[in-house]
C-alpha cells in the first residue's frame, strides 16, 4: 500500500490479511485489485477518506477546495453582474448570436456522457473493470449536467422567464413550441439528469449504511442514516437493490444516444451551412464519450494517488479507458474528414466555403488546435508503454478536453461569423466570457471535491465482487468452513 495520510496502514503479513490471490485467468493481465487486500482492507481504504476528522483534512485537498470555491464565488459574482447588465456584456455580435454560452453548454453535456456509459452500459455488458471507476464517472455526470444547465439557463437573457420552457397552464394561452429542438433539450437534459442522479444515489445506498454503522458521533450517524434509507444488508434488501440498479441501468442506456443526439439537433435541423448535416447525431455522441472519458482520466489519476487508491484503481483500469479514448478519437477524426467530403460531394458552394473557411479562414487557429488535440494526440495510445504511463495519460486527456472545447467553438462560431451576406461578416472576440467559463469549472470542481470528501468514491460491494475471495472456489474457503483465511468481513 502507498503510504498516504488518508489511508490506514494495513498489515503486511498475508496470514493476517487472509490473502490467497488467484492469478488472473488471462495470462499477463494485471489483476483488478492489487496489493493482496482482504474484504476488511477494502472497506478501511475506501472509507478512510470520509471518516477523517474535518480538522485533519490534508493541506493539498484544502488548497484545491479553496481554489475551486474561489472560482465558484467569482462565478456567482459574474452571474449577479450578468443579471444586472444583461448579455450585452458578452462579445456576441450580429452574425455570431450564439457563442460561448452554447459552446460551454454542449461541452458540459458531452462531459456528462461518460458517466452513464461506464456505469450503465458496461454494467449491462458485465465488464468487471468498471467497478473501480464508475462512482467517479457517475458523480462527474451529475456535476457536469449542473454546469450545462447553468449555461443554457443564463443564455436565454430574460432568465426570470425560463419557466416558459415548461408546459404549464397559462391564462395567456402561451405554450412552448414542441417542434423546436431547443425545447427538446429541456426534456432530454432534465430526464438525463434525473435518471443519472437516481442511478448514482441507488449505488451509494449500501456504502452510506457502512458509514452510518461506523459513525462515531450523532451528526454523522443521522446524516448517513437518513441517506441509507434504513439499509440493513438483508437478502431482501440486496435483491431489491440489484433489481432497481439493473432497471435504472437499462433505462439509462438509450439516454446515452438520445441526449447528445437531441443536442446535435439544435444545429442539424437548421438550414445553416456547416450545421445542416445528418452526420451530427453520431458525431456528437462519439465526441461526447471521447471527451467524457478524458475528463474521467483527469479526475481519477490524481485521486488514485492522493487518496491512496492505487491498489483499487490500477493501471489496467487506466489502460482500458485509454483504449476507448483511442477508439472514439479515431471516430471523431473520421467525422472531421467526412464533413469535408460531404461538403465537396454536395456541390453546394456555400457548404464548401464554410469548411474551407474553418480550416484556412480567420479561425483556422482554433480548427487546427482541435485537430491536433482530438485526432493526433490520442494516437500515442497505440503504444502500450504510453497508454500505461499515468503522467502521459493525464496530459493527453487534458489535451483532449481542450480539443473538445475547441470543437464546439469551431462548430458554433466559425459557421456563424461569415454567412451568405458579405456585408454582415464579423469576427467574434470574447469579452467577459472568460469568467463564465472559469466559473463553471469552479462549480464543477467544488462539487466534485466535496463529493470525494463526504461520499465513498468507490463502490465497496462492487469492488469486492471482482476480488478472488468472492469466488466460491477460492482456496481461502477451507473445507472445514471455519474461514480461517477469509478474514475481512462483508
Amino acid at each position: 500500500m502507498a503510504s498516504n495520510a488518508l489511508v490506514p496502514e494495513l498489515p503486511n503479513d498475508p496470514n493476517l490479511r487472509g490473502d490467497i490471490v488467484l492469478p488472473d485467468p488471462v495470462e499477463g493481465r494485471e489483476l483488478l485489485v492489487r496489493g493482496n487486500l482482504s474484504f476488511h482492507d477494502i472497506t478501511e481504504v475506501v472509507l478512510a477518506v470520509n471518516e477523517r476528522p474535518l480538522l485533519k483534512t490534508p493541506a493539498p485537498f484544502v488548497f484545491g477546495l479553496l481554489l475551486a470555491s474561489s472560482m465558484l464565488a467569482m462565478f456567482g459574482g459574474y452571474v449577479a453582474f450578468l443579471f444586472w447588465e444583461g448579455p450585452g456584456i458578452w462579445g456576441n455580435n450580429n452574425p455570431v448570436a450564439w457563442a460561448w454560452d452554447i459552446v460551454n453548454f454542449v461541452f458540459w453535456v458531452g462531459i456528462g456522457h461518460a458517466g452513464t456509459l461506464i456505469s450503465a452500459i458496461l454494467y449491462l455488458f458485465r465488464q468487471k473493470w468498471r467497478t473501480a471507476v464508475n462512482r467517479y464517472a457517475e458523480a462527474m455526470t451529475i456535476f457536469a449536467v449542473i454546469c450545462a444547465g447553468s449555461c443554457v439557463t443564463l443564455h436565454t437573457g430574460r432568465i426570470w422567464l425560463d419557466y416558459w420552457l415548461f408546459p404549464h397552464p397559462s391564462q395567456m394561452g402561451i405554450w412552448v413550441n414542441f417542434r423546436s429542438p431547443l425545447e427538446w433539450d429541456v426534456f432530454a437534459v432534465s430526464t438525463y439528469f434525473t435518471v443519472s442522479a437516481l442511478f448514482w444515489y441507488t449505488g451509494l445506498v449500501p456504502d452510506f449504511a457502512s458509514l452510518r454503522d461506523r459513525a462515531t458521533n450523532k451528526i454523522r450517524r443521522f446524516f448517513y442514516g437518513a441517506l441509507s434509507l434504513g439499509w440493513r444488508g438483508s437478502t431482501r434488501h440486496w435483491v431489491t437493490y440489484e433489481r432497481a440498479y439493473q432497471m435504472l441501468a437499462a433505462f439509462s442506456m438509450p439516454l446515452v444516444l438520445s441526449v447528445h443526439t437531441i443536442v446535435s439537433f439544435d444545429f442539424a435541423v437548421s438550414q445553416l451551412s456547416g450545421w445542416h448535416t445528418t452526420i451530427f447525431p453520431p458525431y456528437f455522441v462519439a465526441g461526447a464519450v471521447f471527451g467524457g472519458f478524458a475528463m474521467v482520466q483527469n479526475l481519477i489519476i490524481p485521486a488514485r494517488t492522493w487518496l491512496g487508491l492505487k491498489d483499487l484503481v490500477t493501471v489496467r483500469h487506466i489502460e482500458n479507458m485509454n483504449k476507448i479514448i483511442l477508439l472514439t478519437g479515431s471516430l471523431v477524426g473520421y467525422a472531421y474528414g467526412m464533413e469535408f467530403f460531404v461538403a465537396f460531394y454536395s456541390g453546394n458552394e456555400y457548404e464548401g466555403f464554410t469548411f474551407i473557411n474553418r480550416a484556412f479562414g480567420p479561425y483556422s487557429w482554433a480548427y487546427w488546435t482541435m485537430i491536433s488535440c482530438n485526432v493526433l494526440a490520442p494516437q500515442f495510445f497505440w503504444f502500450k508503454k504510453l497508454r500505461t504511463n499515468m503522467g502521459f495519460t493525464w496530459v493527453i486527456a487534458a489535451f483532449v478536453n481542450l480539443g473538445m472545447w475547441f470543437e464546439r467553438f469551431v462548430i458554433v462560431v466559425s459557421s456563424l461569423h461569415r454567412d451568405a451576406l458579405v456585408s454582415s461578416w464579423d469576427y467574434f472576440v470574447p469579452q467577459t466570457e472568460w469568467f463564465f467559463l472559469i466559473g463553471t469549472f469552479g462549480l464543477f470542481f467544488t462539487c466534485f471535491l466535496l463529493f470525494i470528501r463526504f461520499f465513498p468514491v468507490i463502490a465497496i460491494a462492487e469492488i469486492k465482487s471482482v476480488m478472488p475471495q468472492a469466488d466460491p472456489h477460492w482456496p481461502g474457503h477451507d473445507a472445514a468452513g471455519d474461514g480461517a483465511h477469509a478474514k475481512g468481513g462483508h
